[in-house]
């Protein structure tokens, strides 16, 4: 899932994502992110960290305290240099924290070793 408030952000990593042949869920915001989390989403997030409304930070938060972290593999998305100090406390959850602008390259090559993960985390739940 990609939560991202910028609609060239989602359709950049569609477009990325379609061409590896990976499934992607696109949410404009934390809000909707959430939304999907109580459908019962699992898999890797893709987490912008400045959103208007619930930023990433915010979101995982919420995340954490509706008990919505367990099968999610989160990486922040954003387009500053370093993490901010509302990470704080957080970043045990985040897996990576990714730079916007991205190398596709680089981008795709992270995206499959999160996938890895997961299919690793469901095997050991087996």
């Amino acid at each position: 899932m990609i939560v991202d408030d910028e609609p060239y952000i989602r359709k950049t990593v569609r477009e990325l994502l379609d061409i590896q042949g990976i499934a992607l869920l696109s949410a404009a915001s934390g809000d909707e992110c959430l939304q999907f989390l109580r459908q019962g989403f699992r898999g890797v997030i893709l987490m912008d960290v400045m959103m208007p409304g619930k930023n990433g930070w915010e979101t995982i938060r919420e995340m954490k305290s509706e008990g919505l972290l367990a099968g999610n593999i989160i990486s922040m998305l954003t387009a500053l240099d370093t993490p901010d100090e509302q990470m704080d406390g957080l970043q045990e959850l985040v897996i990576d924290y990714i730079t916007k602008p991205f190398e596709p390259y680089e981008f795709i090559a992270s995206i499959r070793s999160y996938l890895d993960c997961f299919e690793q985390m469901g095997s050991e739940g087996q």
